[in-house]
């Protein structure tokens, strides 16, 4: 099983495939995930398996601890690329995400200026107008659509203590108004012996079907890269993801593939 459980409320900074030099900030416990999804390859396991016991840290000690992280880094000369909401778990089911999204642009623009502010998200939330509002108020809006097929998200992604529908987190992500980046793992291998390839033609069409109604500023696609809490998940191939990659590109949308 993979246990790579996240510090709270700041960590790294680390390289990211997809941004840069990245200063995360996780808005779940220290100990433990809390998330809305319990996906098949979340480098951070099942949620079953870290139930955390500790709180989840307030908008006040988000604000000192990236604060004083920040001040570290600019006297070391290494500022960050972007500031990375993500770690343990849905970063914008935190109660006071608007507020705390508000005093890290405060605090980016007094430290790092150049610096993204980001947010890695499954949508689940972003329906709602606080949550809206403080993703439009983000650089880098990303939310996940892996696909577009309710068997597939049930089996793979497993919406857990929510009423899910894809249709709707569609229309979510067509809300933004082209400010939003749509991210999609890409993957092969089984779960319980059931194939979970989302490469071929059946889930790769529809998908960039949605891509073109939601017209995202921008679409990033990867594949597997850390340990998974299943250990019969592979990776999409390089010359796989590079096909995806192409075709939305064609389709007049800029593309990224990590692998």
């Amino acid at each position: 099983m993979s246990t790579v459980i996240y510090p709270s409320p700041i960590f790294g900074p680390v390289h990211s495939r997809r941004l840069g030099i990245s200063l995360g900030i996780n808005l779940m416990p220290a100990d433990g995930k809390i998330c809305s999804f319990d996906c098949i390859y979340c480098e951070c396991g099942f949620n079953a398996d870290h139930r955390p016991k500790l709180r989840r840290p307030s908008r006040e000690d988000v604000a000192k601890a990236l604060e004083k992280k920040l001040e570290e880094m600019k006297a070391d000369g290494q500022l960050p690329d972007v500031l990375t909401f993500a770690g343990n778990g849905e970063p914008t089911a935190h109660p006071h995400f608007a507020g705390i999204i508000d005093d890290t642009i405060a605090l980016r623009d007094k430290y790092c200026p150049k610096a993204k502010v980001s947010v890695l998200s499954n949508t689940t939330f972003a329906n709602r107008k606080d949550v809206h509002d403080a993703l439009m108020r983000v650089d880098n809006n990303i939310l996940k659509l892996d696909t577009i097929d309710p068997d597939y998200i049930n089996k793979v992604n497993r919406p857990t203590g929510i009423r899910y529908d894809v249709n709707e987190i569609i229309e979510t992500m067509k809300s933004f108004n082209g400010h939003v980046i749509v991210q999609t793992m890409f993957m092969r291998g089984t779960i319980d012996g059931e194939d979970v390839d989302n490469t071929g033609e059946k889930y790769v069409k529809p998908w960039l079907e949605t891509i073109k109604k939601i017209n995202p500023s921008q679409v990033m696609i990867y594949t597997i890269d850390r340990e998974t809490p299943d250990h019969d998940l592979l990776k999409a191939p390089k010359e796989v993801l590079d096909a995806i990659r192409d075709r939305v590109i064609e389709e007049g949308y800029t593309c990224s593939a990590s692998y």
